[in-house]
């Protein structure tokens, strides 16, 4: 064989094999961030409980207060 054609096919080994490495990797990095962002979800839901709580006291301090309920 001719030493170009060899020298052509080991790059297209070389690209190959980093093409799948770096295909691996980055699937790897997609479940990591998947997993965060599930995570946020879950903390997002958590604080808007608090915060339906946190109004709902707040609405009964402030008819408490001004003897009378709040417009709404």
């Amino acid at each position: 064989m001719d030493p170009n054609t060899l020298t052509v096919i080991a790059v297209g080994i070389a690209v190959s094999g980093l093409i799948l490495r770096l295909g691996y990797r980055m699937d790897r990095r997609i479940d990591r961030v998947e997993d965060r962002v599930d995570n946020l979800g879950g903390q997002i839901g958590e604080l808007r409980e608090r915060m339906a709580r946190l109004e709902g006291l707040l609405e009964g301090l402030r008819e408490a207060v001004s003897g009378r309920s709040a417009p709404r």
